[in-house]
């Protein structure tokens, strides 16, 4: 059992790095051209960090404690396993959601502005905090499971997931405010739709309290490693490299490994 203490911090990371959407809306509303190379830079940014931290931290926890629970050799069979789970999870999240309102879809997050129309804009803007907040819902029990376990693996992730928010952030105020003419209204709707991380850390530390422990721990970590590379490499490489500033893209992406690199070497 963890005391209050334990989980009051885990459920802080989470509410942290869901709020990180609300970063960027706050973005897209004071910025009056957010432009391509800063659309790039950012999302490059984000793949660096997510990547850096899924192989170097997340992946490696997961062959520890599945390792120690099933054996090196069943263990690292099971991590892998979970690791093309959690893709094949992601991706079946992404095909469920209709292309025209994926927000993480080519060309969408690049180019929030594509109609001029006040209500296909609000349509986009509305649709795409929902399909946000259906991806965000792991990523919240991940981080939370994290905070439970290990704050030296939590923080990182936290940090990682956070700056993967803030472009995501952008995606939803963009449009909302393009089609309501309110800054308010398109800060508020990014902020909600990252709401959705603490709301997947509270139901699923309900739901999986029980089974808490090594395997579970094990298969999480690796399955949500899963989930953050496939999201690296299906949205937000494909997304920066769109919109034609492909050195830019590359440059976050070292960037973002970079600062990764230097938060985790903090922790030794």
């Amino acid at each position: 059992m963890y005391d209050v203490s334990t989980v009051l911090f885990a459920f802080g990371l989470t509410l942290f790095a869901g709020l990180a959407t609300g970063i960027g809306g706050l973005i897209a509303v004071l910025r009056k051209d957010q432009g391509p190379r800063f659309l790039a830079g950012a999302l490059g940014l984000s793949a660096g960090v997510m990547l850096y931290v899924s192989f170097l931290e997340i992946l490696p926890k997961a062959f520890d404690e599945l390792g120690t629970a099933w054996g090196e050799r069943t263990g690292a069979w099971a991590a892998v396993g979970a690791f093309f789970a959690g893709i094949a999870l992601i991706a079946v999240i992404d095909r469920l959601v209709p292309e025209p309102i994926n927000p993480h879809e080519r060309g969408i997050s690049a180019d929030p502005q594509l109609s001029a129309q006040r209500r296909r804009m609000m349509k986009m803007g509305v649709f795409t905090a929902g399909a946000i907040a259906i991806h965000n819902f792991p990523e919240g029990f991940a981080t939370f499971i994290a905070g439970l376990e290990d704050a030296s693996i939590a923080i990182p992730v936290a940090l990682a997931i956070a700056i993967h928010n803030v472009p995501e952030g952008v995606a939803v105020a963009v449009p909302i405010r393009q089609a309501t003419g309110s800054r308010r209204k398109a800060l508020a709707w990014s902020t909600v739709s990252g709401l959705a991380e603490p709301a997947g850390a509270l139901v699923g530390f309900a739901l999986l309290m029980p089974f808490l422990g090594p395997v579970t721990l094990g298969l999480s970590f690796a399955a949500v490693a899963g989930i953050m590379v496939f999201i690296c490499l299906d949205e937000l490489l494909p997304t920066a490299v769109a919109t034609g500033r492909h050195h830019t893209a590359i440059y976050g992406l070292v960037a973002g490994m970079a600062i990764m690199a230097v938060s985790l070497l903090l922790f030794i």
